[in-house]
């Protein structure tokens, strides 16, 4: 029996994850459930981001389901990103975003650990000059090129590296190299490279044409939040960390959005959707694509746990 760590968070992670379960549990498999907490109110109430308690029970668990956190714009003495933790506690090397909608099937792959994500950072000259290194490795490359490899050979074989290897000669050039050196393992692929502004304009102006894209953490994060506006917005953007074992960690896109937490108004479909996700990692994948169908085709009621219902329902139904 898969053991699913449901970890709210903070904001309308409170009021998305509960949604998310309700869905899950009209499926009628046989899952197992935990509860966890982790977050910026977390770090208010204990001192931890991301409890050694909660740490614990995500490694007993097959895959974690997670809400949002609300993350301070300035720096907070002791406090660090849980979901950024969760990552790097469990190597989880891969973010992959997908995006549909009409004439639109993508998946970015986004390197995730490292980068200008990195966490090295510094002030100079008295806090005048500040620096963030970006780490770019052959190993993180090497890696996140051949899983964007396999993806692609199980949709439609177009592979698309994107970089800057023009400007950033040292790090996009290696991970260009890298990426060019795996991708001769698949002769099978359609394989192409485009610069990351190039990308930008073409996902903009003609994204039917693409199908996996793989870039590094940065420019991963900013085209698939790009990608999202073109296919509905946040509110159906849904992701998957994952790496070489257990477990992987399943979280929508958007934040917590502090502005209408409580409300019981925000839209669950991204939380949904990355349930959904999570169902194909665990091997349920005929449930997983009925989700995934009936969360895209259900219009959000303006109440969370109404969408919720209405998407539970209509599984049940079958």
């Amino acid at each position: 029996m898969p053991l699913i760590t449901l970890i709210p968070g903070d904001g309308i992670g409170q009021e998305v994850i509960p949604a998310a379960r309700l869905v899950l549990e009209a499926l009628g498999l046989d899952l197992e459930f935990a509860e966890a907490d982790a977050g910026f109110g977390a770090f208010e109430r204990t001192g931890e981001a991301l409890p050694e308690a909660t740490l614990a029970q995500c490694a007993r668990s097959d895959a974690v389901l997670f809400g949002a956190t609300s993350s301070p714009l300035g720096q907070v003495p002791g406090y660090r990103s849980p979901i950024l933790a969760l990552r790097r506690h469990f190597d989880l090397f891969a973010n992959l975003r997908p995006a549909q909608a009409d004439g639109i099937d993508l998946l970015i792959v986004r390197e995730n650990t490292e980068g200008l994500y990195s966490g090295r950072e510094r002030t100079e000259d008295g806090g005048q000059t500040a620096i963030t290194e970006r780490v770019i490795t052959a190993r993180a490359s090497e890696r996140i090129v051949r899983l964007a490899c396999q993806q692609a050979q199980g949709r439609r074989g177009l592979l698309t590296i994107v970089h800057k290897a023009n400007v950033l000669k040292a790090t996009c050039g290696l991970f260009r190299r890298v990426a060019l050196e795996v991708t001769r393992d698949f002769p099978d692929l359609t394989v192409e490279e485009m610069l990351v502004d190039t990308a930008a304009l073409r996902l903009v102006s003609d994204p039917g044409r693409f199908d996996v894209l793989v870039t590094t953490n940065l420019f991963g994060d900013i085209l698939s939040d790009l990608v999202a506006g073109l296919t509905g917005g946040l509110g159906l953007a849904p992701s998957a960390n994952i790496g070489a074992g257990r477990p992987a960690v399943f979280e929508p896109v958007h934040g917590s959005a502090p502005d209408i937490a409580g409300k019981g108004i925000a839209d669950p479909r991204a939380a949904i959707l990355s349930a959904g996700l999570m169902l194909g990692y665990l091997g349920y994948a005929e449930e997983a694509a009925r989700v995934s169908q009936l969360t895209r085709l259900t219009p959000h009621t303006g109440h969370t746990l109404r969408t919720a219902e209405i998407i539970a329902e209509a599984l049940r139904r079958g």
